[in-house]
């Protein structure tokens, strides 16, 4: 458990388990899983599963069949009732901008950022320069996002308390707008925005002089 609560901090404590465990077999547990799994992030394919639960083909295949999932494409499956939802959803006209973390559910346990670009040759800023968006498995910047598509990435600067960022498209009043109300939450309740545990300001530079140039 983290010591002081925070989870993007290296100081924690082992602590006894509190709750009772669940007497059901492996099989049971990889069901279960696949269900979780699924209802967190579907549509997803067998192949982004297998990769998330750890599973070999077979296993997952078999924990996935009980569920009885509806296929989207030739690829995805979804729950039926969220298959309906996805069906009668309708996408709105205006912007809805949101700044995520790059490792934020809506990408992270599908690793699949490619669906969400316009382009595979979109450019991130990498640590050691820029980095094609079709040679990576996970994002190297926080992103942008509008209505399900990335639109920009993004890295949060402590020693300016500032966003440093980069669209991909026009720089909307929206996005600015998203980018001051996320900014000051960051600097105001959390003092830095870290990708992972061990994240730094530091190991940050090269990013930030990357996103600065671009």
């Amino acid at each position: 458990m983290p010591v002081n609560g925070r989870l993007d901090q290296q100081r924690y404590k082992y602590a006894l388990w509190s709750l009772k465990p669940l007497k059901i077999s492996d099989d049971e547990v990889f069901v279960e899983l696949a269900r979780r799994y699924f209802r967190w992030i579907g549509p997803a394919t067998m192949a982004e599963f297998q990769w998330f639960s750890g599973l070999g083909v077979k296993a997952a295949k078999a924990a996935v069949e009980p569920l009885r999932l509806s296929a989207v494409d030739d690829n995805r499956l979804l729950f039926p009732d969220d298959l309906e939802a996805l069906r009668a959803f309708k996408l709105p006209k205006k912007p809805v901008i949101s700044l995520i973390a790059s490792i934020d559910s809506l990408i992270h346990h599908r690793r699949d950022h490619l669906s969400m670009l316009d382009s595979a040759d979109t450019a991130f800023a990498g640590d050691k320069g820029p980095v094609s968006g079709g040679r990576i498995a996970g994002l190297p910047n926080h992103a942008i996002v509008d209505r399900g598509r990335i639109v920009g990435v993004w890295e949060y600067d402590p020693s300016a308390e500032k966003i440093v960022y980069l669209t991909f498209g026009e720089a909307s009043k929206e996005i600015a707008s998203a980018v001051a109300h996320t900014e000051a939450f960051i600097r105001d309740q959390l003092g830095d925005a870290r990708s992972f545990s061990l994240d730094s300001p530091k190991s940050r530079e090269p990013r930030l002089r990357q996103l600065r140039g671009a």
